[in-house]
């Protein structure tokens, strides 16, 4: 069981754009129907945790009608926990004590969808086995940044390209050298 940090970046290191959103994350072509090696990731997954406006932006803009992730249980980190569903959590767990609570629980891996709150932290206590950063063809200028000022030393393990998006797969350089 390991922790991915698995996300979409921009070329620039924007995770959102300065108003929080994820439209630009696009490739080359948009009626290309390929999924970056999505679905061979989720396979392996059956926990996910992310923050309270990446959960918004998964309910009210991307998919509203239908929780994208049947499969999984989905706990958000929130300060205004809602009422739980047979596949969302709401707690109001620090990061890091519900990924040390969840490895001893769950089977699959864990993935870290997102924000930024939620991944400063994890990344900071070093978490996170493995970061799958989605390189989008895009360049933003300003945003939410995927790193701030805090030094994260990588080490890339598997390149992966697909409709201008570049998939790379990082562990940890402590990692590596254990």
């Amino acid at each position: 069981m390991r922790v991915i940090l698995y996300i979409s970046m921009s070329l620039d290191g924007y995770i959102a754009d300065k108003h929080g959103q994820v439209s630009w994350i696009m490739g080359n072509d948009p009626t290309y129907d390929g999924d970056v090696g999505y679905q061979a990731f989720i396979k392996n997954i059956d926990t996910i945790v992310m923050g309270r406006k990446t959960y918004q932006q998964i309910t009210e803009e991307l998919s509203p009608d239908v929780w994208v992730y049947p499969d999984q249980i989905t706990y958000v980190i929130t300060h205004h926990p809602k009422k739980d569903t047979k596949q969302v959590r709401f707690t109001q767990e620090n990061p890091q004590a519900l990924i040390q609570r969840l490895k001893k629980e769950a089977a699959k891996d864990i993935w870290i969808c997102g924000g930024a709150s939620v991944i400063e932290p994890l990344i900071k206590s070093h978490l996170i086995d493995e970061y799958q950063i989605c390189i989008v063809p895009q360049v933003l200028g300003n945003g939410i940044a995927l790193f701030n000022d805090f030094p994260v030393s990588l080490k890339l393990t598997h390149v992966q390209e697909e409709n201008g998006f570049i998939l790379c797969t990082y562990l940890p350089k402590e990692v590596c050298t254990q």
